[in-house]
């Protein structure tokens, strides 16, 4: 499906006319049609699954709005159509654009449409920090949690965020844990997690058998791993149900690692028809951490530790076959100041239920992020009157219902009250609390804290909102903007997953991916903090490195583990286009990839994505058949004109950056050939390398890609993606985005202020 956000792109480019202009389809739309596309997409052709004469009259054409958001993709592109046809003349590739513009998407702006906001539950990162803020202790109990779906590029989009079952079950576990925790009362329980190898993260080399085992190869390295988000130290028990397939004298060996510390080393057996289980204790720190269960390769080089580790000698061979990895994490024990948080004082004899409604009230109010009723506070009130007259103590009375809040609808949800929810044709400001909650979830993925709530309780906040926007950027908790929106914008969070070959990238290791994920991370949070301006992401010319990423950089004289900044004037390197994060995770295992490559670009930067390829479409062949550099390869490759009108517009953009290797360190040549980064883009813009095209796009582009960061801004703030009717906002966002420098904050005030985020409107369907 072609994007939205595509077409927001192309609004802006068209300037508007008045009524008495307007454009008739059967008089002026169709003859150019017919003299321009119809032989490629009409009289019984439908390339690209393209047919352009279905409509006999403007209201048929109307219908059909998906296909004129193809159309005016390739129109306003210039990539139709293609250049050895004949081709429309400015003015009348603006014809059809104002038509499209004009009859097919047309918007009011002077009372625009905010759309509606699917009612959607809390995301598994919003809903640990809710608990963590709410309860005063970072529990994270979302990491059992189900993964979440993403829609639009990010995770919390309302449509997308299903209610399976299983969560549940997950959420009554974890609001008994949490609260039974906080107010240190029933038994300990164990905090134990079993994985099946499908909820893994498994190498790239292991061998999944089709039957609940896999197998990791000891030729190749193979790891299984989970990784786990550590609040504060303490030891992991990590096992796995295994045996071994021998291949030569030598016994096959496990090895249980911390991200790249080897932690213990067990022999498996073979008994393939009674698997043992192998354990570790591992003691962890604070911080992001990958748990390894690791079948390792014996190398030339060990060290002489490591050479009295593995006394076996010669290489061994055969395989580990796992069927689950279990890991027993530490019991979870809250501060006794954490208790007091919930329960201030000890009720006096006879008062506890006065004393409940109170606690109850208080704690309500925060976890449903508005004021609570009576009959809210009377039915939590009626379940600790229960177990009081069950002879329950008071803190174990009170923790039912505690527990109630914390799998309330009104907790796990993120609803908004509506004066008329039915009526399509109501527009409303939203009220001052779900701004406070729309505005803490944008920006701190969590909660409103109390000055937030206190301001929406004297409805001062829409009067103070740059200040609060200001102060909420500048505190910590503003880290989650980096984590969660440009985690996925920019897609460092894919870093976990990738597998660069050990034979083609030696060099790679787990300090070089963390080092990766941490230098983007710091990016993006400096431009963040210090109100840089959002063209720094396209032009940047400094970082921050450790002497790891330096050293894969070539950048001298820099020492130790921690990053700082460094500037990149005598480098090949500007903003995130070049950060190794990014070239890696749209590189394959064994090189570098110009169509991933070219394609993040037109997603992420331009909002251009191109069509799906057709399921026709023939894999690039190995070098046997297809010689020279990878670049000479996919050009002929792009021969197939199935394959040419989509690669036109990746590939050049891709090329750029093939001085960068899979993992994003600079290179002169491939293999015995000299490298050609020139390109020229489907608009007909020329470059020679990476330095040009990044020049190129923060100036030629620069509309084009603040619009794009506006639109994944703003879909993301709003929890739903764009529709043809938003077109107004975004225009808005943006040009008074230019007024200011391009500051950030400029862009998350613009988005704030911003009609879909201020308004939302009734439906003819209640949700």
């Amino acid at each position: 499906m072609i994007a939205r956000c595509v077409i927001l792109i192309l609004f802006c480019a068209t300037p508007p006319f008045a009524a008495s202009q307007k454009l008739s389809y059967e008089k002026t739309m169709m003859p150019l049609l017919k003299q321009y596309c119809f032989e490629c997409h009409g009289h019984g052709k439908k390339k690209g699954d393209l047919a352009l004469d279905a409509w006999k009259t403007e209201t048929g054409a109307l219908a059909d709005r998906p296909t004129w958001q193809r159309v005016m993709n390739v129109l306003e592109g210039g990539e139709m159509p293609p250049k050895k046809k004949p081709q429309p003349s400015a003015a009348e590739r603006q014809l059809l654009v104002k038509w499209i513009d004009a009859a097919v998407f047309k918007c009011d702006c002077d009372n625009p449409d905010p759309g509606r906001v699917t009612i959607r539950r809390l995301n598994r990162a919003e809903y640990n920090n809710t608990i963590r803020d709410l309860i005063g202790v970072d529990f994270r109990p979302a990491q059992d949690f189900p993964m979440d779906d993403s829609g639009h590029g990010f995770d919390n989009i309302g449509d997308v965020l299903s209610l399976p079952p299983i969560l549940i079950e997950k959420y009554l576990a974890a609001a008994e844990t949490i609260i039974n925790t906080a107010l240190g009362i029933g038994p300990a329980k164990p905090n134990l997690k079993r994985f099946s190898v499908d909820e893994l993260e498994v190498g790239y080399n292991a061998k999944q058998r089709g039957d609940g085992w896999v197998a990791l190869n000891s030729t190749e390295e193979d790891d299984l791993a989970v990784t786990e988000t550590v609040a504060a130290p303490g030891d992991y028990i990590i096992r796995v149900r295994a045996y071994a397939r021998q291949d030569s004298t030598n016994a096959i060996r496990l090895t249980f690692m911390l991200d790249n510390a080897p932690i213990k080393t067990v022999q498996v057996e073979t008994n393939q028809a009674a698997p043992n289980v192998y354990e570790a204790r591992i003691p962890v720190p604070p911080g992001k951490h990958r748990l390894r269960a690791v079948v390792r390769r014996i190398k030339d080089n060990l060290s002489e530790a490591e050479a009295l580790r593995w006394k076996s000698g010669p290489q061994q061979k055969g395989a580990v076959y796992v069927e689950w990895l279990e890991l027993d994490r530490p019991r979870t024990t809250a501060p006794a100041e954490t208790r007091h948080r919930i329960i201030s004082r000890e009720p006096a004899p006879g008062r506890e239920l006065d004393a409940a409604r109170e606690i109850l009230g208080r704690f309500a109010r925060r976890a449903y992020r508005r004021p609570v009723t009576g009959p809210d506070i009377e039915r939590l009130t009626g379940l600790t009157s229960s177990a009081l007259q069950r002879g329950a103590d008071f803190a174990s009375a009170l923790a039912v219902g505690l527990q109630a809040v914390l799998v309330s609808p009104h907790f796990l949800f993120r609803g908004e009250l509506q004066p008329e929810p039915d009526n399509p044709a109501s527009v409303h400001f939203i009220n001052e609390y779900a701004l406070a909650s729309r505005l803490s979830y944008f920006l701190w993925s969590t909660m409103p804290d109390d000055e937030l709530l206190a301001h929406a309780g004297r409805r001062t906040l829409r009067k103070n909102l740059e200040s609060q926007v200001l102060r909420m950027l500048r505190d910590p908790k503003s880290r989650a903007l980096v984590d969660n929106f440009a985690g996925q914008w920019l897609q460092f969070r894919n870093l976990t997953a990738i597998q660069p070959d050990e034979r083609t990238f030696p060099k790679f290791d787990e300090p070089l991916r963390e080092a990766m994920r941490r230098e983007t991370e710091l990016f993006f949070e400096n431009i963040m903090r210090e109100d840089r301006s959002v063209l720094d992401f396209l032009s940047a010319d400094y970082t921050f490195v450790n002497d790891r990423l330096a050293r894969h950089y070539g950048i001298e004289n820099i020492e130790g583990a921690d990053f700082q900044p460094v500037s990149l004037r005598s480098t090949p390197r500007r903003g995130v286009l070049t950060q190794a994060s990014v070239l890696a995770v749209t590189s394959n295992p064994t090189r570098t990839s110009p169509v991933k490559r070219g394609k993040w670009v037109l997603d992420n930067l331009l909002n251009a994505p191109p069509p799906p390829p057709p399921p026709d479409v023939p894999e690039l062949k190995e070098e046997k058949v297809l010689t020279g550099t990878l670049r000479q390869r996919m050009e002929q490759h792009r021969e197939d004109p199935l394959c040419a009108s989509c690669h036109a517009r990746m590939d050049p953009i891709g090329f750029a950056f093939e001085n960068f290797d899979g993992i994003g360190a600079w290179r002169e040549q491939e293999g015995k050939f000299p490298i050609d980064a020139s390109g020229e883009l489907a608009t007909g813009e020329s470059f020679g390398g990476a330095a040009e095209f990044l020049d190129l796009l923060a100036t030629q582009k620069k509309d084009q890609f603040v619009r794009c960061l506006a639109d994944k801004m703003l879909t993301y703030a709003l929890g739903r993606g764009l529709e043809y009717q938003d077109k107004c906002a975004v225009d808005q966002i943006t040009k008074n985005l230019a007024r200011q420098d391009y500051k950030f904050s400029a862009l998350v005030l613009e988005i704030v202020k911003s009609v879909p985020f201020q308004k939302r409107r009734g439906d003819s369907r209640s949700n």
